[in-house]
């Protein structure tokens, strides 16, 4: 074993990602695509970040459509590494079944939950966060890791810092003073000039029995039912679908800030969801071979004359003349053509299509 003693990595495996359609799909979602040109997937990336950390103690909760797909890309992983949701019932029945499974296998189980389709481009500031916010969660906190902001961005929600605390081992570390809800611009604006908030990446360290234990003061019977399954996997047919479709930061971490029980590492990682094509494209590079242009997958499929865009293709060849500032994706069954300035909003065209009955584009 390697990395921080008694440290479980989970890797919640979800969503289908509506905001990069036509790319990101139901049946093969952002994180099993690489996005980026690192040649990793997301998903991929995600372990290669977490294994110092956590060695083979590493658990993934995906749903059971992905179930193959993620064991082909994570082959290193034991069979009972990967645990499949028969339906997704978003974060926290996914990650309260990681911590259910965990507390059998390890009591004093500390656990991090990290989404596996994020970026961390500061290895280093993200270790360092992790290895803080363990101490703290050995104390019997909840922690979350609150991001830098960089930008006024109305696309993530935000952490209030509170009092500092004197933990050894966690210079860092802030009392969390309140969890807001994604602001308009303005109000993100003000957040950002007072310094005293920090993006909420959905980053929580927290002990398995902590976290079971803080749900259920607010949803026992969500504990009880995870409790059973992680126990008798014949179970999860039954009980899965009874469980409340709701995020951990609803279930468990609002009502536990409130009774003064989560703390923050705050923390500058270079960290994005790529949440759509806008923050996508600040990840890429303009093309050495396409001025202009920031293109997802071959440049040769790409002719720009006097334009800017960022192009995603899809074996097809796109040329762009005398157009600015577009995002334009590619894909054998669906072509996008909008501007970064739309780009949250392409998750109604997802929203058009299963209205319409067309899940096949979805």
């Amino acid at each position: 074993m390697t990395g921080i003693d008694g440290f479980w990595a989970v890797i919640p495996a979800g969503g289908s990602g509506t905001r990069l359609w036509p790319l990101s799909r139901r049946d093969y979602p952002k994180f099993l695509h690489d996005l980026t040109g690192s040649g990793q997937t997301l998903l991929r990336a995600t372990y290669d970040r977490l294994e110092p950390l956590a060695g083979d103690r590493i658990l993934v909760v995906t749903g059971a459509a992905h179930l193959d797909a993620v064991r082909g890309q994570l082959p290193m992983l034991a069979r009972d590494a990967v645990v499949a949701e028969p339906s997704p019932r978003d974060s926290m029945p996914a990650i309260g079944l990681a911590a259910a499974i965990l507390e059998r296998r390890d009591p004093e189980a500390v656990l991090g939950s990290f989404a596996a389709d994020h970026v961390v481009t500061d290895t280093e500031a993200f270790d360092r966060a992790i290895a803080e916010a363990v101490v703290l969660a050995r104390r019997g906190d909840l922690v979350t890791i609150g991001i830098e902001p960089t930008r006024p961005a109305t696309g993530f929600g935000y952490i209030r810092l509170g009092e500092a605390l004197s933990v050894e081992g966690a210079p860092s570390a802030r009392r969390v003073a309140d969890f807001v809800e994604k602001p308009d611009a303005d109000t993100a604006k003000d957040y950002v000039a007072t310094g005293e908030y920090r993006w909420n990446a959905g980053m929580f360290v927290v002990g398995a029995t902590t976290l079971l234990e803080m749900l259920a003061e607010e949803h026992p019977e969500m504990t009880s039912h995870l409790r059973t399954i992680a126990g008798d996997e014949s179970r999860m047919r039954d009980l899965w679908p009874a469980l409340r479709k709701i995020a951990i930061d609803h279930a468990v971490a609002e009502p536990a800030a409130r009774a003064g029980r989560v703390s923050v590492v705050p923390a500058a990682m270079g960290w994005d969801d790529i949440g759509d094509f806008t923050s996508l494209s600040d990840l890429i590079e303009v093309s050495e071979t396409v001025p202009g242009v920031k293109v997802i997958g071959p440049a040769d499929d790409v002719i720009s004359i006097d334009s800017t865009a960022t192009v995603a293709t899809g074996g097809r060849l796109i040329a762009l003349i005398g157009v600015d500032d577009l995002v334009v994706v590619d894909t054998q069954d669906a072509l996008l053509i909008t501007r970064p300035e739309r780009a949250q909003e392409v998750k109604k065209i997802v929203e058009t299509l299963t209205a319409q009955g067309r899940l096949e584009l979805t």
